[in-house]
């Protein structure tokens, strides 16, 4: 399950992609750059949310072994 840095991180991802496009349409190169920013944000985000989810699980199977 997605937790909310992964889901924010997807959602900043498409956000930046919609005004790439926007820039690229309108011949805005601050609105192209943004939104560039805004998917690499996005990217790294939802990277974090990836590893904190995994990390998460790796511990709830410890805490699982250290029971037995």
């Amino acid at each position: 399950m997605r937790n909310k840095d992964e889901m924010r991180g997807q959602w900043e991802q498409v956000k930046g992609q919609a005004k790439q496009t926007a820039g690229r349409m309108t011949n805005d190169e601050r609105l192209r750059d943004e939104g560039a920013g805004d998917e690499a944000v996005g990217t790294v985000r939802e990277g974090l949310g990836k590893a904190r989810r995994k990390v998460g699980g790796a511990i709830e199977d410890i805490g699982e072994q250290l029971k037995d």
